[in-house]
């Protein structure tokens, strides 16, 4: 198995762990999105308690990947990730893949 693939192994299990059924084609591709973020320790993970960290999220992600406008709608979509993926190390393709699930912008992604 390729370093990705243990990777998505590790996502997936935190994924149901929270309750998802997962598409893993659409995990893989959230993956690749987070490009070589996933494979350093300091920014594999989110401090979704670091509001600088969250901004980061909001700004590269949500906006500029994702295309949603800057709204308050934003802050409540990270809130109700962090409640639900309650995990004290949050994987960044895990928030990611959790975020885009909840703004139903899978399509921005998959191309």
């Amino acid at each position: 198995m390729s370093k990705l693939d243990d990777l998505l192994v590790k996502y997936k299990a935190d994924l149901e762990g929270v309750g998802e059924k997962v598409d893993d084609d659409f995990l893989r591709v959230v993956a690749k999105a987070c490009g070589p973020s996933i494979y350093r320790a300091d920014s594999a993970l989110v401090a979704m308690s670091d509001k600088k960290e969250v901004e980061t999220v909001k700004k590269n992600f949500l906006i500029k990947k994702l295309g949603l406008a800057d709204t308050p709608k934003l802050d409540e979509g990270l809130a109700a990730v962090k409640e639900k993926y309650t995990k004290r190390q949050k994987q960044r393709a895990v928030v990611y893949y959790l975020l885009a699930k909840h703004f139903k912008k899978k399509s921005a992604l998959m191309g």
